[in-house]
Parts: structure tokens; sequence; C-alpha cells
């Protein structure tokens, strides 16, 4: 039941933010360590970030933000662009992961009822996912996390991992259905110098995915997988013609049936026409509220002079019914992420 179903207004929940405003000391960390790993040396320790140090750094940011635009609350993870699992190898991401989820359960410590987790898998190109198993349910259990972040391409930019519906990804679908918590599929930086990161790799990627999952029996083999394909879905809406016709040529069923029973997009689109063809090709039951705020589109847009990234405008234009736009800012999150709709109804919301 949500609060709209107890006669007050339903939770409006962004289901794409980052710490991309995290204190300067973190980031600092992060150089030293691959700089101790490349010199063959330990890392230094992890500094001291204060309460009041993250604080700041949040509430002049995603909280400020998410207030004046009328959001309620920001499923929140690692700056995605920082994973860049092609760096360092599986124990330089071990740890990175770690402190970089830590740092996200203590952002959602401090503002419970603003953030709810979602955690970086210490993925490297070539490794297996023992470890990635290990922090997901590390995060989910001890750190009430909700959800993670799925790299489909650790190499970053040079593809040299197995689809997703290969057996290789197995053990972590596996523990995602028994922790029942979904994945973002969500690639990180690129050091292939063909494909700029946020405005060719990460839509490279999220249209990938989808081709994957068309070719492939994944949901077959796991009917109680959900995933969420980020940025409008890549280049998907606009093309759904051509994805339904390839899944016709190979012998798949209609996608509603083959895909999207356990796919979903979010609405990091920015810009009218873009969000009006997303809602006009994809069911409302398969789109979640997202802003990616403060992310990959930061300025102004000098025609509308409002934030690229204040998705929430495009969304409210969109011309949708009640009940769709209830489902789209906060039903189908609630349902796609069950951890986070507990963790509402404890709070009375």
């Amino acid at each position: 039941m949500t609060r709209h179903d107890r006669g007050s207004r339903a939770v409006i929940i962004d289901c794409h933010g980052h710490y991309t405003t995290a204190p300067p000391q973190h980031d600092r960390w992060r150089k030293s360590q691959l700089e101790s790993f490349r010199e063959g040396r330990a890392a230094p320790a992890y500094p001291v970030i204060s309460d009041d140090e993250i604080r700041e750094s949040i509430e002049q940011n995603q909280l400020r933000l998410l207030r004046e635009r009328g959001a309620d609350l920001t499923i929140f993870s690692p700056r995605a662009s920082a994973m860049a699992h092609h760096e360092g190898d599986e124990r330089v991401s071990e740890a990175w992961a770690r402190a970089c989820n830590d740092l996200i359960a203590r952002v959602v410590g401090l503002f419970p009822a603003t953030f709810a987790g979602v955690c970086q898998l210490p993925q490297s190109p070539g490794a297996g996912l023992k470890s990635s198993v290990a922090e997901l349910e590390r995060c989910v259990l001890d750190l009430g996390f909700v959800g993670c972040n799925l790299n489909p391409d650790p190499s970053g930019g040079h593809w040299t991992s197995p689809p997703l519906t290969d057996p290789y990804w197995y053990p972590i679908f596996e523990k995602m259905v028994e922790l029942d918590v979904p994945a973002m599929v969500h690639v990180s930086s690129s050091c292939n110098p063909v494909f700029h990161a946020t405005g060719a790799h990460y839509l490279n990627a999220d249209t990938t995915a989808f081709m994957q999952f068309i070719q492939g029996e994944l949901f077959a083999e796991f009917p109680e997988l959900r995933l969420i394909i980020p940025h409008g879905g890549g280049a998907v809406p606009y093309h759904w013609g051509r994805y339904r016709g390839l899944a016709d040529m190979l012998g798949k069923p209609p996608l509603g049936e083959h895909v999207m029973r356990n796919v979903f997009f979010d609405t990091c689109v920015y810009h009218q026409p873009g969000i009006d063809l997303l809602f006009e090709v994809i069911d409302a039951g398969n789109i979640l509220f997202g802003s990616e705020m403060v992310g990959a589109v930061r300025g102004i847009d000098p025609q509308t002079g409002h934030y690229f990234d204040d998705t929430k405008r495009y969304v409210d234009a969109a011309g949708l019914t009640s009940s769709d736009a209830e489902l789209v800012y906060s039903g189908n999150a609630r349902r796609v992420y069950p951890r986070l709709d507990h963790t509402l109804r404890a709070q009375g919301r």
C-alpha cells in the first residue's frame, strides 16, 4: 500500500542518483590507491571524513535540488564514472567498492528519509564474481542497501566480458534473486578513446544490454530477476520497431513476454520530445522516474531556461494519467525495489 492508497501523496522516488559530490579526500584516496598499485606498494589508509563534511556535500547539492524539484527520495549509489573497474585489479576494486559503499551507507544513515543505498560491485576484467557476490550480500544484509549497479563491461569500453545472458553472470543473478534486489545495468568510465563515457559508452551499453536480453533466454532461467536499464533505455525506445522485428526474426516471443516482464527503463532523458517518445512507446508500468542528478549533464538548457537533468518537469508535462504518474513516480520503484518498499512502510510512508 502506498501513501496514495492511504489518502495522502505517494512518495516521489528518483531511482537514479550518484554521489558525485563526495568530499574531496575520498577521490584523493582513490588517486593514491591507484598510484600505489602501479608502483607496487600498499595503498594508504582511507582518510577520515566527518559527518559534517558529508552533510555539507549533500545538503548543498542533492538534497537542495531534490527539494527544489519536488521529489522525496533518491536511490543513491557511488559515482558511476568513478567505479572504473578497468583500473587496478580485483583486490584494488574490492577496496574501492567497499570504501564507496561505506560512504553511501553513511549518507543514508544521516538522511534516512531521503536516500536509499545501492552498491557498487568490485568487478574487474577477467575476474570471477565471487567478491561481487560477497559485497552485494554485505551491503544488503549489513548496510541495508536495496540494490546494486552491475557493469556489463568492466574493461571500460573494450567489451571483453561475456554477454549478460552468459552463465558467467549467474552467480550475481542468483544472489540478487535470493536477496530480492534488482540491479541497474550501468557501465563506468571509458578508457577507449572511440567512446565518450556519458555521450556514447553509457548509451551504447544500455542498448547493447537490451539486445543481449532479446538474443538470450536469461529470464527463462531467472524469472524473478529485475534489471533497470538507465538513460531511458538508450536507443531502444527510438528503435522499438527494430527490436520487435529482430525478436521475431530470431524466433523469440514478443518483447512484452520475452524481456519486459523483467526489464525497466528510467526517465534520464533530457528533453521533452525524448520523454514523450519514451511514454508513447514503453508501457508506464516499465518506467521508473529518474534524473541522474547531479550527474552527466549539469547545465541549463538555453531553450527552456531550466536544468537539463530536471526530468520531473518533463514527466509532469507528458500528459500521464494520475494512475500512470503514480506508477512512474512511486509504485514501480517500490515494486522493483521491494526492500525499499519495506523501509518506506516501516517509516509510515
